[in-house]
C-alpha cells in the first residue's frame, strides 16, 4: 500500500475518533459514537497489517498476538460488572503506557526499522519525541497500576504523604528534563534506561497522594496521559494515526479533568502534581462521634413517598454495587402511577468516574429527560418533599460545606439536606470513599433505611 493511501486510510480513522468523542458527549448518542470508534480502530489496525506488505512470520506473529488480545478484551467486556469498571479503565490506562514505552524502546534499539538513523545516530527530534513517549508511558503505567489497587481496595484509598515528597516529585520532573537532554547530546543507553525508571517512580509518587475522593479525576487525568504518550509515540512513528487519536485523548481527558477539577473545587494543577494540597493534617478524618439515628423500613419509605408530590433521587457507587437500577426503574415507574413527580439527581463524580451513574440508568432505560446534573438540580432540593438517596455518600455529606479540616472541604455536593425529608438506603453507618463521615445521617429530616439497595428499593415496591 501506498504512503499517500495509507495517509488517507488513517485520517478516515481520525475523522471517525473525532465522530466517536461527539457521540460518547451525550448518553443519546453514545452508542452511536461507540460504533464510529469501533470502525475507526477497525479500520487503523486493518490497514496497519495491510501495511506490512509480504506475509512474513512477523505477520503471522501480529496476527495472533491480535486475536490473542482481542480475545482477552471481549471476554473482560462480557465478564466485568459495572461497578468494577472505574479499575478496568485504569488497567486499559495502564497498558496503552506500558505500549507506549515497549514501541519506544524498540525505536530507540533498532531506529533504522522506523527509518530514524542508527543506534548512537539517531535524529535529535526523533529522541525527543520517543523520550517524552516513554517517559508519559512510564508515568501512565505506574499511575494507573496505583489507581487500579486503590479502586480495587487492594491498597488504601486515603492519601499516602510523607515529608518532602512534593520536593522529591520536583526533582524528579527536573531530573528527567536534563537526562532527556543530556541523552539528546550523548545517545547513550544507560540514559534512556535511566529515563524510564525515574519516570515509573514519578508514576507512583503522582498517584499516591490522591484521596479516594478525587479518584474520578485521576481516571481522566491518567486518560489524557495515555492520550500524550500515544501521540508523542505516534510522532516517532510518523504515524498519523496515532497522533490524531493520542492528540485527541489527550486534549480530551485533560479537559474533561479541568471541567471535573471545578465541578469538586478542587486545584487542576494540585491533582496533576500529585495532590500538591494533600497534607498530613488535612487528610486525617475525623473521629466518628457516637450520635443517634433514625432507621425506618421499606413501609415508612413507601408511605413517606407515595404522599410526596415531588421525589428527587439521588445515585451512588451503593446502587451500582447491588446492581439496583432496574428495581429502582421499577419504584419510580410505581410512584408515577400514583402521581407524584420523580427525576435524578447526579454528581459530577458519582460512583467511581465520570459518568458511571449515566451509565447504570441508561442500561435500565431511565429516560435522558428526567436525569439532571448537579448545577441544574440543586436548587430544587430546597421544595422537594423526599430525597431517595441510594449508596451515594460523600457528593451529599453537608461537611463539605462546613468543615475546613475535611478533605471534601470545598466540593460542592447535592444539597439533598434541605428536602423536607430524607431516606438514605445504607448497609451500615460506615464513612464513604473519601473516609469520613457523613453529617446527613444524623439530621432531624433524615431516615436511614440500613439494607442492601436492590432488597430494599424491591421492598418499598411492594409496599406501594
Amino acid at each position: 500500500m501506498s504512503a499517500n493511501l495509507l495517509a488517507v486510510f488513517y485520517l478516515i480513522s481520525g475523522v471517525l475518533f473525532i465522530l466517536a468523542l461527539r457521540g460518547l458527549s451525550s448518553p443519546e448518542t453514545s452508542r452511536q459514537g461507540n460504533l464510529f470508534g469501533i470502525i475507526g480502530m477497525a479500520i487503523a489496525i486493518g490497514v496497519t497489517v495491510i501495511s506490512i506488505g509480504n506475509f512474513s512470520l512477523g505477520l503471522i506473529y501480529l496476527l495472533v498476538c491480535l486475536l490473542i488480545g482481542g480475545s482477552i478484551g471481549a471476554f473482560i467486556a462480557f465478564k466485568i460488572p459495572m461497578t468494577a469498571m472505574p479499575e478496568l479503565v485504569a488497567g486499559f490506562h495502564s497498558l496503552v503506557g506500558l505500549a507506549a514505552v515497549f514501541v519506544a524502546i524498540s525505536a530507540f534499539l533498532s531506529p533504522e526499522v522506523f527509518k530514524l538513523g542508527f543506534p548512537g545516530d539517531i535524529k535529535i527530534a526523533s529522541l525527543i519525541e520517543m523520550s517524552l513517549g516513554a517517559s508519559i508511558g512510564a508515568i501512565t503505567f505506574t499511575g494507573s497500576i496505583i489507581a487500579f489497587l486503590k479502586l480495587k481496595g487492594l491498597m488504601s484509598g486515603s492519601p499516602i504523604t510523607f515529608t518532602g515528597q512534593h520536593y522529591l516529585n520536583l526533582f524528579l520532573g527536573i531530573a528527567l528534563l536534563i537526562l532527556i537532554f543530556l541523552l539528546c547530546k550523548s545517545q547513550s543507553s544507560n540514559l534512556f534506561w535511566a529515563i524510564i525508571l525515574i519516570s515509573f517512580a514519578v508514576g507512583v509518587l503522582l498517584i499516591i497522594p490522591i484521596g479516594g475522593a478525587d479518584m474520578p479525576v485521576v481516571i481522566s487525568m491518567l486518560n489524557s496521559y495515555s492520550g500524550w504518550a500515544a501521540a508523542g509515540i505516534g510522532f516517532t512513528l510518523e504515524n498519523t494515526a496515532l497522533i490524531i487519536t493520542g492528540a485527541l485523548v489527550g486534549s480530551s481527558g485533560a479537559i474533561l479533568s479541568y471541567i471535573m477539577c471545578k465541578g469538586m473545587n478542587r486545584s487542576f494543577f494540585n491533582v496533576i502534581l500529585g495532590g500538591w494540597g494533600a497534607t498530613e493534617d488535612n487528610i486525617k478524618s475525623s473521629s466518628k462521634e457516637q450520635k443517634p439515628v433514625k432507621s425506618g423500613n421499606a413501609d415508612d419509605a413507601a408511605f413517606l413517598m407515595k404522599n410526596a408530590s415531588s421525589v428527587i433521587i439521588v445515585p451512588g457507587y451503593g446502587m451500582a454495587v447491588a446492581q439496583a437500577q432496574h428495581a429502582l426503574r421499577e419504584m419510580v415507574d410505581a410512584l408515577k402511577k400514583n402521581g407524584v413527580k420523580v427525576t435524578y439527581a447526579i454528581h459530577p463524580v458519582a460512583g467511581r468516574m465520570p459518568g458511571h451513574m449515566n451509565v447504570l440508568l441508561a442500561e435500565a432505560n431511565v429516560p435522558y429527560d428526567e436525569v439532571f446534573e448537579l448545577e441544574e438540580i440543586n436548587n430544587d432540593f430546597a421544595n422537594c418533599d423526599v430525597a431517595y438517596v441510594i449508596g451515594a455518600n460523600d457528593v451529599t455529606n453537608p461537611v463539605a460545606k462546613s468543615d475546613p479540616q475535611s478533605p471534601i472541604y470545598g466540593m460542592p455536593i447535592l444539597d439533598v439536606e434541605k428536602s423536607k425529608s430524607v431516606l438514605f438506603v445504607k448497609r451500615s453507618l460506615s464513612p464513604g470513599y473519601a473516609g469520613i463521615d457523613n453529617d446527613l445521617f444524623y439530621r432531624d429530616n433524615t431516615l436511614m433505611l440500613f439494607a442492601d439497595a436492590k432488597k430494599m428499593t424491591e421492598d418499598i415496591i411492594k409496599s406501594l
